[in-house]
């Protein structure tokens, strides 16, 4: 029986050679096959991401890595909107990357799950604003998984929100309850948080 590591090394090795999605700019980031009880689950990387091969690698990743000082997280491109901005993963994308993100649920079976950003809070909960669901902790499950889920808002440098009422003081009481967490408190400090996307391809700024 191969241990949970084994595992997730396989799906992470599967993963890096998905091409499902034929309007997203290959390949899928990883952080690689962490086994943690700690899930971060963001929106779908930039465009610095694929060439960094990491999760959460640039601009938005320092912010974060500030809210949380060593973890990170998320994975592959859609590209960019006629805009100029970074593609929002369309539904369809988002179906194809799910079934990844079921298998880690079910290797991993989390104890808190964090999402960043709207787009990944509403793989779980409905977020119409997100002043309705930061700063809250939520009781979740996603097949025969149940676990904590406490939003977050994006990093990302082109939105306020985080910075400015009432944003700004969510985001402290959200942040105390991650690290009030039994799952988080149970992280000795070198130990990582597992990292997934939404869209394991680059795009996507809250809306």
């Amino acid at each position: 029986m191969p241990s949970r590591r084994q595992k997730l090394e396989n799906h992470v090795a599967r993963l890096r050679r998905c091409r499902r999605c034929p309007r997203v700019i290959p390949p899928p980031v990883s952080g690689g096959a962490i086994v943690s009880g700690v899930m971060v689950i963001g929106q779908a990387p930039g465009v610095r991401e694929p060439t960094l091969k990491r999760p959460f690698a640039h601009t938005a990743g320092k912010t974060l890595f500030r809210w949380f000082e060593e973890f990170s997280v998320i994975r592959c491109f859609p590209g960019k909107a006629p805009s100029g901005s970074d593609r929002v993963p369309a539904p369809d994308e988002i179906r194809n990357c799910s079934a990844w993100m079921n298998a880690e649920f079910e290797i991993l079976r989390p104890r808190l799950v964090i999402p960043v950003g709207r787009l990944a809070i509403m793989q779980f909960i409905d977020c119409k604003k997100l002043d309705t669901v930061i700063g809250r902790s939520f009781l979740v499950s996603r097949g025969e998984v149940s676990f904590d889920l406490i939003p977050l808002p994006h990093p990302s440098g082109v939105s306020p929100w985080h910075k400015i009422s009432p944003g700004r003081e969510l985001l402290v009481r959200a942040m105390k309850k991650i690290a009030r967490h039994p799952a988080m408190r149970a992280l000795s400090s070198r130990a990582p948080v597992a990292c997934l996307a939404v869209a394991l391809c680059e795009g996507g700024r809250d809306l």
